[in-house]
């Protein structure tokens, strides 16, 4: 396993408590709103926060346990060497695309950051605080997927995805 690898394991375990503390937050906002007619100003807004970054932080992972969704109805019946050929090629198109994603989401969370914007809204946090999240998820997802493209070779590996009749 490789250090990136491994730190694409470790946020998404992040990501899965963070996840799991959206239903929390979100259950108990519930409860609080609808029985006791007290809702929070704080469940919404940290909820979405969690999801935001459980969303981004675990795609590094999900790509090399092949859970991300693809679409293999034509690539299935290519033969072996064409599939990794395809494979190879849509890990090239994740590498150039999240890549430019991390980079003008830095640029975004950074302006952000600077100038000091929050969300508006009762808690008002710092907006750069989510923003953070989609460089650093799609930076990993990009270092990530350049070291599945190395073990492409290596390996049996034909699709990015789990395979789903």
């Amino acid at each position: 396993m490789t250090f990136i690898t491994a730190v694409s394991r470790f946020a998404c375990v992040v990501a899965a408590l963070l996840l799991a503390a959206t239903g929390v937050m979100l259950t108990y906002e519930v409860i609080a709103r609808y029985f006791f007619i007290r809702p929070t100003i704080w469940a919404a807004e940290l909820s979405q926060l969690c999801l935001i970054w459980g969303c981004l932080l675990a795609m590094a992972h999900l790509l090399t346990l092949r859970r991300h969704i693809t679409v293999n109805a034509v690539t299935g019946l290519l033969p072996h060497a064409a599939q990794k050929v395809c494979t190879a090629i849509a890990l090239v198109v994740v590498i150039v695309f999240s890549g430019i994603v991390a980079f003008w989401g830095y640029e975004i969370f950074h302006d952000s950051f600077v100038r000091g914007r929050t969300t508006g809204s009762l808690l008002n946090l710092p907006v750069w605080i989510a923003e953070a999240s989609v460089p650093l998820g799609f930076a990993l997802l990009t270092l990530q997927a350049l070291v599945e493209l190395i073990g492409l070779r290596g390996s049996d590996t034909t699709s990015l995805g789990a395979t789903h009749e």
